[in-house]
């Protein structure tokens, strides 16, 4: 069965995705069941489901070894990374495989969600479950 999650990006990350620059989708926490893609729900001003992207693996280590491993196509600043990981222990990056953008941004209800997801929700199961 395949399984997806959606979770939100701001739009300049959004860009630098489908651009190929970020190849990196950096989280203070994963999924904890296997998936295959993530949806993408870009943020304020958009507000809907823009697209999906295949997942090649989950990176997970130290935050200083991620950023070592990724920074080539982190699409951010090392302060930016530096921030969000701060006073963590282990850091996580989706790496993105193939993107794929909607004709038609499609709406989060369309998903079962009637609120953007604050780190994830998944979809494809009977009902959807938020994180």
């Amino acid at each position: 069965m395949e399984r997806n999650i959606i979770i939100s990006i701001h739009p300049e990350h959004v860009k630098n995705i489908i651009k190929g620059t970020k190849r990196f989708e950096y989280r203070t926490r994963v999924a904890k069941q296997k998936i295959n893609k993530l949806l993408i729900y870009e943020t304020f001003p958009t507000k809907k489901v823009i697209g999906e992207v295949k997942i090649v693996k989950i990176l997970a280590m130290k935050p200083n070894d991620l950023w070592n491993e990724t920074k080539e196509f982190s699409g951010i600043s090392k302060e930016f990374f530096d921030q969000y990981f701060k006073n963590k222990d282990i850091a996580y990056a989706y790496y993105l495989g193939k993107v794929i953008v909607y004709d038609k941004p499609k709406e989060l209800y369309e998903f079962g969600l009637n609120c953007a997801p604050q780190a994830y929700a998944y979809v494809n199961y009977k009902r959807t479950i938020c994180k």
